[in-house]
């Protein structure tokens, strides 16, 4: 094989630079961020990192170089110790006792946002009435009268007496208790409900971490103001740590059958992620397909989860890439073997 020539020599060195990057990322569900706060921020990085070391090998492949193998070898190191990136097949299959729960951060039903392809017959709360789920955990939620949504239960925490705005379950099946765990956070909480299905009897889990507040195709990390962005991001994912903190704390008083579902603000490669999805089923890698991508930004990623217990049978999970908010719905439909 040829020597490297100068522009290759510089692509090498690139290649280098992400892949470490990568095989750092393999470390951060270690790493908490209230010990090294912008660790976070490479989480988030993850697929894209992934992505470009596929593109190297793929490009050093075809130059006939064995400078794919840097690349490659991470990759299989993340083949083995990191959350799947891309689900090559999902399930399909699906049963009259299922539970078919849906998660969705639906920012405000974008009331305020008027989107060009809404129609009379066509918005936010149409769409959740047409899919039709059993039970529905909603972040970022309006209470307006335009909610025409026909459900027999729930429960609907707004952030004060005089605010309408919060977080919300609806369910077809009896509420037997309900809570938040009223997080020290301006727009983010937790809060749950327990559910009566036949004998079972099934606490969801409704969770809206510290936001990151970064807006859709407005701020990106090369903006003049980056710095500003970073360490708002930082001291948001320091948050994030300690409200994954008091879930679990409060996770650990129930002992029943369980849902976690919500927008997590993070990704799979997360410390938070790691944390709560211990000795948990992630419905997307269970059942999922594609990217699983949850988030409207310009890289797949995956900020929305719908967890169960380890014994459950998910057979289906589904992302619906719908123009209603910046996040998109997901649905899960759920079973127990017993």
């Amino acid at each position: 094989m040829k020597k490297l020539s100068f522009l290759n020599k510089f692509l090498y060195l690139v290649n280098s630079l992400i892949a470490t990057l990568l095989l750092l990322s393999f470390l951060l569900p270690y790493i908490s961020p209230e010990i090294i706060p912008f660790s976070g921020i490479l989480s988030l990085f993850a697929p894209v990192l992934l992505i470009v070391n596929i593109g190297f090998v793929i490009y050093w492949i075809l130059k006939l170089k064995k400078h794919f193998l840097l690349s490659l070898v991470v990759l299989l190191i993340g083949w083995f110790v990191a959350t799947p990136f891309y689900k090559m097949s999902d399930n399909n299959s699906s049963l009259n006792s299922d539970l078919k729960i849906m998660s969705y951060n639906v920012k405000s039903f974008d009331l305020f946002h008027k989107n060009k392809k809404e129609t009379k017959l066509a918005n936010g709360f149409h769409f959740i009435s047409d899919k039709n789920p059993d039970v529905i955990a909603i972040q970022e939620y309006y209470q307006t009268k335009k909610n025409k949504f026909v459900f027999p239960y729930k429960f609907v925490n707004l952030r004060s007496k005089k605010s309408k705005y919060g977080m919300a379950i609806y369910s077809k099946y009896r509420i037997i208790n309900s809570g938040s765990l009223d997080l020290k956070s301006e727009g983010n909480n937790i809060i749950f409900a327990d559910i009566i299905k036949n004998k079972d009897t099934i606490r969801v889990y409704n969770a809206h971490f510290e936001s990151l507040r970064i807006k859709p195709n407005e701020e990106n990390f090369g903006e003049k103001n980056s710095e500003k962005l970073i360490a708002r991001v930082g001291n948001s994912f320091k948050e994030q740590a300690k409200q994954t903190q008091v879930f679990l704390a409060h996770k650990k008083t129930w002992k029943g059958k369980i849902i976690i579902c919500g927008d997590f603000n993070n990704t799979a490669y997360s410390w938070m992620y790691k944390q709560i999805s211990e000795n948990k089923k992630d419905a997307f890698i269970a059942a999922g397909k594609g990217f699983g991508k949850t988030f409207n930004y310009w890289f797949p990623v995956r900020i929305d989860f719908i967890l169960t217990d380890e014994d459950a049978i998910i057979n289906q999970f589904k992302t619906f890439t719908v123009d209603y908010s910046d996040h998109f719905p997901i649905q899960a439909k759920i079973n127990w073997s017993n």
